[in-house]
């Protein structure tokens, strides 16, 4: 398919500039799986790799979309948890972190209390998997959306901007950005 992409654009692989990376948070498979592919495309043209958060990616998405302020985006981490991120927009679309990206329990966020804008806008598909999520943090949030997750046209956008930034990296360098390390445990009960 890559190939088929590149002989359709009338271009090679060396011809880019860098390789763009979601680079989660998300599933471990397919973290791996799409940073092998990365790094293998990587490796075998010279380019470097530009990671770039797949939560931003889809808080880009809202604020261009919605001319939000604020963004905060929940994405199921599975075992009654979520990847949490807040974003603020930067006054030209671009999200910054307000906080860490953080794994979050399916309970009252605290790190909304960072988040200061007048209308917090709320995005991934998280808020609907955990029902209890958007309940306990309702009165913080202004507006649900749906969108739900990372499109390539905002990884792209976001990752130009961090090519041009300098912030490219050499293929082995590459850190997954898995925030949760431990994956042989029980789920989290609603007890716990």
């Amino acid at each position: 398919m890559i190939r088929d992409l590149l002989r359709d654009a009338g271009i090679e692989l060396g011809d880019l500039d860098a390789v763009v990376l979601g680079n989660g948070p998300g599933s471990f498979i397919g973290m791996r799986i799409a940073a092998s592919v990365a790094q293998g495309l990587a490796f075998g043209s010279g380019l470097k790799i530009v990671p770039v958060s797949s939560m931003a990616a889809i808080a880009a998405e809202v604020m261009e979309i919605y001319s939000a302020a604020e963004v905060i985006v929940a994405q199921d981490a599975r075992m009654n948890e979520a990847y949490l991120g807040i974003y603020r927009n930067d006054g030209e679309g671009i999200p910054t972190a307000v906080t860490d990206e953080v794994l979050q329990p399916i309970e009252k966020i605290d790190g909304l209390a960072a988040a200061n804008a007048a209308e917090l806008f709320a995005a991934g598909q998280a808020w609907k998997k955990y029902p209890a999520l958007l309940e306990l943090n309702r009165a913080a949030i202004s507006e649900i959306v749906d969108v739900r997750y990372p499109k390539a046209r905002y990884l792209l956008g976001l990752g130009t901007r961090a090519w041009q930034a300098g912030e490219a990296i050499e293929p082995e360098n590459l850190a997954p950005a898995y925030i949760r390390t431990k994956v042989a445990e029980k789920p989290r009960t609603s007890d716990s």
